[in-house]
């Protein structure tokens, strides 16, 4: 099966928001609370949307409460891993090992089992992903230290990451219409976790409000970056197997390598360089899969 040109153009737009975000989160002084702020503005969008498309029919809803779960546990390793770790590095790791895992569990699960070449595809585009995050950063004992702290967060958001891909790809069939899904997700999905950041701030909270208000405006930017991104990414899903969509949507880390070193002046280099290869061949073998 080969995938629409349209699809995957859709889903290289919303890889680029997807590193959009994530370099904003990188780029702030405080890395659990920015997070916190991007996801729980959330409502401001999901609500109009909610009234304009409607709520999910019944049997989405305990895939938007397991999602909405496991996303806690995913901002919290999110902000783990950019607090010791350059995006060059951590954003890679997270999505690249991702979509091996989803494609072995949606084989099962979601009765989607995949060609040769999409394997060859998944398999391609991952290795890309994951040398661009691999590439080589600084010798110095904290330096180290902190690498390996980083790949830890990484490590564990990459198996987050795969479930929850797969839970929302079932359950945003179930729902029958990305929007609406998407946007009941939104609606609840980062007050939880900002409910954890304030009650772990304790007496910093108010200056934790004070820092959250200084960013709100460019807060609100990643947030509507993060929406369009994931609502893309569930719309696709309703017209190709989740593997594939996941695999994919990970162009996004040639978007942050990029932003990296474009914004933030991390080092790029020819290691980076080749995965950047191997994620477009990767691209190409999905693409005509």
């Amino acid at each position: 099966m080969s995938l629409d040109i349209f699809l995957v153009l859709a889903l290289l737009f919303a890889a680029l928001l997807h590193a959009s975000w994530n370099a904003l989160i990188k780029s702030g002084g405080d890395k659990s609370l920015d997070t916190a702020l991007i996801h729980s503005l959330g409502l401001v969008f999901a609500l109009p949307a909610l009234l304009w498309f409607g709520l999910p029919p019944a049997a989405a809803w305990p895939f938007i409460a397991a999602s909405t779960l496991i996303h806690i546990a995913y901002y919290a390793a999110l902000a783990g891993a950019y607090r010791y770790g350059d995006l060059g590095l951590t954003y890679p790791i997270m999505r690249g090992a991702a979509p091996l895992l989803v494609a072995l569990v949606s084989s099962v699960l979601l009765d989607e089992p995949l060609s040769g070449p999409a394997w060859l595809g998944v398999i391609v585009l991952s290795a890309g992903v994951l040398l661009v995050g691999l590439a080589r950063a600084g010798h110095n004992a904290a330096n180290a230290s902190h690498r390996r702290k980083a790949l830890g967060f990484a490590l564990a958001n990459a198996a987050i990451i795969a479930s929850y891909t797969v839970i929302d790809g079932m359950g945003v069939r179930a729902a029958g219409n990305a929007f609406s899904y998407v946007a009941a997700l939104f609606l609840f999905d980062g007050l939880p976790y900002m409910a954890l950041v304030l009650w772990r701030a304790g007496p910093r909270r108010g200056e934790a409000l004070r820092y959250m208000r200084a960013r709100a405006a460019l807060a609100l930017a990643g947030t509507a970056a993060s929406l369009g991104s994931y609502g893309i990414a569930l719309w696709a899903m309703m017209h190709a197997p989740v593997a594939l969509v996941a695999a994919l949507r990970e162009t996004s880390v040639i978007f942050a390598a990029l932003i990296g070193t474009w914004v933030l002046g991390e080092r790029f280099g020819w290691a980076r360089a080749t995965g950047t290869a191997l994620v477009v061949a990767g691209v190409v073998t999905l693409r005509f899969s």
